[in-house]
């Protein structure tokens, strides 16, 4: 429970009508969770305004109403608050409400389009290791230490996100490592968070969908290291044109890295294999179990950011050689049959670029590369020829086939996918829509020391398909039907 006047604190307001002196016990977004002495906020969402549903959310109990605009009938002992952006309010009220949990550990962000899920996991794991109490952020999970939580967004809303920072604070964290994506920025769910620093890793073709032009893209992704404090760190890849942009108007202490420009982190990757790789990073050589040269550039942002946490360069370098990659992420295995199986989340054209391309710089070019891949229903449509085109270039056989077609036709999708194809590919493709069958058809397809790559979906366990979300794991159905050919 606590007084409004006192969860208000820094919201700038532009009219108050009613008493501040009440108390609130719960706050939300959604007029259907709203109980007795709940404060009501209307957020201006993409299927609905919040702003329909105030009068809802008043007979449910609320007894504050947060809005853009305050309503023409106001009922009696309601207090009524407007403000400009009822995002950014949400955020600094969710902030106050638990007790402003960013100041008491050391919260860092990661953006960027692609490898934001495993710098973030896999600091998360190396502090870990280190022998801290940590907390994890993330498209995958949310952690508070040993403590698992599903996640259901890339940057939870401000609510959520603050609720398990004060669980984190509870628990006693000391670091926590959170993605950051545009949306969340866009959105303002990151508003009122004090970061201690935040990483900048690439800027490619996504979310076109959301925000309109890369520029406005790239601009979204700045505010964030605009944002930051004097006393926070920026560290960007400057191997990224964009990576300098980033740094243009931040207070906060700048720092780069990078695998072929001069910066004040740089690594060169000895061997590349897919038992891992074998980097110098500065002046110290480190082996560790991730595999490409985008995982090259992860490490690096890792070890950049524990240097900068204060862990020692001797303890960074043997954490380093302990991480394992994250689910979905460059997960493979090798069957009975000697077929490489990879299942990896790449779903921008630049993110399945680099993965073929680290496949093929490791693999002997004698045994087929066989990707099965789509694009999700609902989303930018202009990267689907992209698609085609990469993955029927760099491939030795292609299965296009549905990822999360949501609301639209798969064979709507996998025609614009198919688009992408230059005539001398053509013969390379197949196209299967069931995903389910698509790879039981690479799986088919693929003789021993072959490798089949199953992109785009990564660690997620479901398809969304016509508003429905149905089990759908890519790892355990390619271990299914390449267990199935063994026998």
């Amino acid at each position: 429970m606590m007084v409004l006047k006192d969860i208000l604190y820094r919201v700038p307001i532009n009219v108050v009508v009613g008493s501040t002196g009440v108390e609130i016990d719960t706050i939300d977004f959604d007029s259907r969770n709203i109980t007795a002495n709940s404060m009501f906020v209307a957020i201006r969402g993409y299927v609905a305004d919040g702003h329909d549903f105030i009068e809802s959310a008043i007979n449910q109990g609320a007894s504050v109403v947060i809005c853009e605009v305050i309503p023409e009938k106001m009922i009696e002992g309601v207090t009524y608050v407007e403000v400009e952006d009822t995002n950014k309010a949400l955020a600094i009220i969710a902030s106050n409400f638990y007790g402003t949990p960013s100041e008491n550990l050391k919260l860092v962000g990661v953006t960027g389009t692609n490898g934001k899920t495993t710098i973030a996991s896999l600091l998360y794991q190396l502090f870990k290791e280190a022998g801290f109490k940590v907390g994890l952020l993330s498209t995958v999970k949310i952690m508070v230490n040993d403590t698992a939580y599903k996640a259901t967004h890339t940057t939870p809303d401000s609510l959520t996100i603050n609720k398990y920072l004060k669980e984190m604070n509870d628990a006693g964290v000391e670091f926590c490592f959170m993605e950051v994506s545009s949306h969340g920025i866009h959105q303002s769910r990151t508003e009122g968070l004090c970061f201690e620093g935040g990483i900048f890793t690439n800027l490619s073709h996504d979310h076109l969908d959301y925000h309109n032009t890369f520029a406005e893209y790239r601009d979204v992704k700045k505010s964030f290291f605009d944002a930051l404090p004097k006393k926070a760190f920026a560290l960007v890849n400057v191997d990224d044109k964009n990576g300098l942009v980033m740094l243009q108007n931040t207070k906060a202490k700048k720092f780069t890295y990078a695998l072929k420009n001069y910066a004040d982190f740089r690594a060169q990757i000895l061997e590349n294999q897919f038992s891992g790789l074998l980097l110098k990073i500065n002046d110290s050589e480190v082996w560790t179990r991730l595999i490409g040269s985008f995982n090259a550039y992860n490490v690096l942002a890792i070890y950049a950011t524990a240097e900068l946490l204060g862990l020692e360069k001797e303890e960074i370098l043997r954490l380093l050689s302990l991480l394992e990659s994250v689910s979905g992420r460059f997960q493979y295995f090798i069957s009975d049959e000697k077929i490489t199986a990879i299942v990896d989340y790449a779903h921008t054209p630049d993110a399945l670029k680099n993965v073929l391309e680290t496949i093929n710089s490791i693999r002997t070019k004698n045994e087929d590369l066989i990707t099965v891949v789509g694009c999700g229903g609902d989303r930018d449509k202009t990267k689907r020829p992209k698609m085609g085109h990469i993955a029927s270039a760099l491939s030795t056989k292609v299965v296009f086939t549905s990822d999360n077609p949501r609301s639209e036709e798969p064979e709507v999708i996998l025609k614009e996918v198919e688009a992408g194809v230059e005539p001398q590919n053509f013969k390379k493709i197949l196209t299967v829509a069931d995903r389910r069958q698509a790879i039981k058809v690479a799986c088919q397809m693929a003789q021993p020391n072959d490798i089949i790559l199953i992109a785009g979906k990564g660690h997620e366990t479901y398809q969304e398909i016509k508003g429905e979300r149905v089990d759908f794991d890519d790892y355990k159905i390619v271990q299914e039907f390449l267990k199935q050919l063994e026998k």
